[in-house]
Formats: structure tokens, C-alpha cells, sequence
């Protein structure tokens, strides 16, 4: 009898042991995506990228009553706002975690599926956008990724891609986002053109900032490249605000020139 009550007993402390740990586990999820959110909202990272990435969507957009637009690799949904400025847009991704925050958010328009295997019909797309997604895919499904992205576009649909770039720069935020890649130019047109693209424009940016973040590097670097949210942190706001005004000044010298280098890429291409 005092076997079967220990028995249970340690059942019991096993199932709430169990709990509490998914408890915390989500918690502390919950806590990452938030954090995710708050920098995609605030940060000066993404509103340089969202400054750099607008004539592009402009562009590949006008002439078009409403397209139709799919981003793989939508995370937390944020991005599905402001391309919903240019049509009709949905999102896929591999996360559930991400998934589940959007849709708590009152994001309806995603679902869960891969790049490297999009459950759409042929030339169903408009526009296909993938920000900041295939630095984390090795050869084969990053050449899958493409094709796919170019099967469900529509003859003379238009993608507009995002990626990590130069691979000096590699550090603690490659291993939190998982990077097996960053790209250069000539990698990235070579890519797109192998899966059929024809590359309209393709540029590095984060130029201006290229010192600031080759020095932060090279010091993780260093000291061993560990994983670290340290720079989705939010800076203070009169840190962020003058780094923000130096990518919009960037943002506007983009409109007529192309970036030498920089810590991205952005590809415009159509199919």
C-alpha cells in the first residue's frame, strides 16, 4: 500500500514537474516573441529595412489592382501589415510559436507550411516576398526554396528577398537565428538566376552602419560567438532615433544608387 501512495506520489510530482517546466517554457517563448515583436515595431534596424524595402514594393507592385502577395517566412506576422499597403497578403511559416503569436494578435492570413514546399497551385502569386528566411537554409533547400517561390508565381510575377550578407560578419545573433549562410552579390543573382529569376535590381544595405557593426562583430568574434538577443534589444530612444535617421538618410541615397556593401542584401527579380 505504501508502494502503490509513494507510487503515485512520484507520479504525481513528475506530471506537475512536467507542467511547470511548460509552463516556464512558454513563458519564456512567449517573452522571445514579444521581444521579436517590440524590436520589428521599434527597432532601428527594421525601420531602415522597411525604408529600403518600400520603392521596391512600390515598383514591383504598381500596374496591379490588388495582387495577390505570399511571404515566406513570416514569423510573427508583422511584416503582413505593411505589405497589405500594396495588396492582398498572406504568410507561411515553419514555427508554430511564431504562428501562434500572430494569430493571437488577430493575424488570420497564415498558415503553417516551408519554403522548400509551399502548398499552393502554380502561378498563384502576384508577388512572393522572403525577408531575412533563406540565411538559414543549407544548399539544397535554399535551391528548393527558389523554386518554389518561382512555381507559384504568376508569368511576370515579381519576388522581392532579403538575406544576411558578407560572411566576415558572421556573429552571437547568427547563432540565436540560426545562420548557415550570409551571401554576397554575386551569390545571390547567381541563385536567382538558376531558378529561372531575372534580377531586376539587387543591392547591399546597412551601408552607413557597416563600421559600427564589422567592430561589434569582430568582438564577438573573439570572445567566441555565443547565442545572445542583445541585438534585438531596443536601444535608448536617442541611440535609436539618430541610428534610425542615419538608415533613412541610406534609405534615400538607395532610390538612385546601389550599396558597395553592407550587412544585407535586397533582390528584386521576376519571374
Amino acid at each position: 500500500m505504501s508502494l502503490a501512495v509513494h507510487g503515485k506520489r512520484t507520479r504525481f510530482s513528475h506530471t506537475r514537474f512536467v507542467l511547470s517546466f511548460y509552463v516556464l517554457s512558454r513563458f519564456y517563448m512567449d517573452r522571445l516573441l514579444e521581444a521579436t515583436a517590440r524590436a520589428e515595431r521599434d527597432h532601428f534596424w527594421f525601420h531602415g529595412f522597411r525604408r529600403f524595402v518600400t520603392p521596391l514594393l512600390e515598383r514591383a507592385t504598381a500596374g496591379h489592382r490588388n495582387p495577390l502577395i505570399l511571404d515566406c517566412g513570416c514569423g510573427t506576422g508583422n511584416n503582413l501589415t505593411m505589405l497589405r499597403r500594396y495588396g492582398r497578403a498572406c504568410g507561411i511559416d515553419i514555427t508554430w510559436s511564431g504562428l501562434a503569436y500572430a494569430r493571437r494578435q488577430g493575424e488570420r492570413q497564415v498558415a503553417r507550411a516551408s519554403a522548400t514546399q509551399l502548398p499552393f497551385p502554380d502561378g498563384q502569386f502576384d508577388l512572393v516576398t522572403s525577408f531575412d528566411v533563406l540565411y538559414a537554409f543549407d544548399d539544397e533547400m535554399e535551391r528548393d526554396a527558389l523554386n518554389e517561390m518561382y512555381r507559384v508565381l504568376r508569368p511576370g510575377g515579381q519576388t522581392i528577398i532579403n538575406v544576411a550578407a558578407l560572411k566576415v560578419l558572421t556573429g552571437n545573433h547568427s547563432v540565436l537565428g540560426g545562420e548557415v549562410r550570409r551571401f554576397h552579390r554575386a551569390e545571390l543573382k547567381s541563385h536567382l538566376e538558376r531558378a529561372g529569376f531575372t534580377v531586376f535590381r539587387i543591392t547591399y544595405t546597412n551601408f552607413t552602419l557597416l563600421p559600427l557593426v564589422a567592430g561589434v562583430r569582430f568582438a564577438q568574434r573573439l570572445s567566441g560567438h555565443k547565442e545572445s538577443t542583445s541585438e534585438m534589444t531596443v536601444p535608448p530612444a536617442p541611440v535609436n532615433a539618430i541610428l534610425s535617421g542615419v538608415l533613412a538618410l541610406e534609405g534615400a541615397a538607395l532610390k538612385v544608387v546601389n550599396m558597395p556593401l553592407g550587412s544585407s542584401l535586397l533582390a528584386w527579380a521576376r519571374k
